[in-house]
């Protein structure tokens, strides 16, 4: 592993702004084929709090096992991904498999890579729905903390608005059961304007 990967001496320490409590975990994945990466990245989020939360941390090193992990646990808050593993492109194969296979559009997956030249930023950024890119090379304790952060704060405004819309569609359905069982002339009228607007 390149020493340059070696988390430099930060000015500060972040903040302890909250409290451990016993708050479900926030997932973070490791997907990097060198153990060396996993156990700095650990050392560095070790101490991380989020709305009173830690981090668990889920490790894969390689592209199969990234998946097997992705498949057990699709709650995923945050996939950090090396993009140069046992193929050129392992780690943007497992950004694909995240939004397309598994069409998981919450989780924030933030890329990480030792050789930009195999994957130059903006054409990563352009093709692949990601939602970060950093090199290995000046990724510092402080800045990986910052990168979290913003993914966690991310992904939290995304799961509010998909649980209130779940919300809501549970509302409509009830809604629309007892009109169709209370008021069947009502509901057909309804399901047909629907229809109509559909057709347009």
């Amino acid at each position: 592993m390149s020493n340059d990967f070696i988390f430099a001496n930060d000015p500060q320490e972040p903040a302890k702004a909250e409290t451990s409590n016993t708050k479900v975990k926030w997932k973070l994945l490791i997907v990097d084929d060198e153990k060396e990466v996993h156990a700095v990245t650990r050392l560095a989020l070790m101490d991380v709090l989020f709305e009173g939360a830690g981090l668990e941390f889920i490790s894969a090193h390689s592209l199969a096992e990234a998946k097997q992990q992705i498949d057990q646990h699709p709650d995923l808050a945050i996939a950090l991904l090396d993009v140069v593993m046992e193929t050129d492109d392992a780690g943007l194969q497992v950004a694909n498999y995240i939004r397309r296979d598994r069409e998981n559009r919450f989780t924030r997956i933030i890329l990480r890579t030792g050789q930009p030249g195999q994957a130059p930023e903006r054409a990563v950024v352009m093709n692949y729905d990601i939602n970060d890119y950093k090199a290995k090379t000046e990724l510092t304790s402080q800045k990986l903390f910052t990168s979290v952060m913003s993914a966690l704060r991310s992904y939290r405004d995304i799961m509010r608005v998909e649980r209130q819309r779940q919300s809501l569609q549970r509302r409509l359905d009830q809604i629309n059961d007892l009109l169709k069982h209370n008021y069947p002339q009502a509901w057909q009228a309804v399901q047909q304007q629907q229809q109509e607007e559909d057709d347009t």
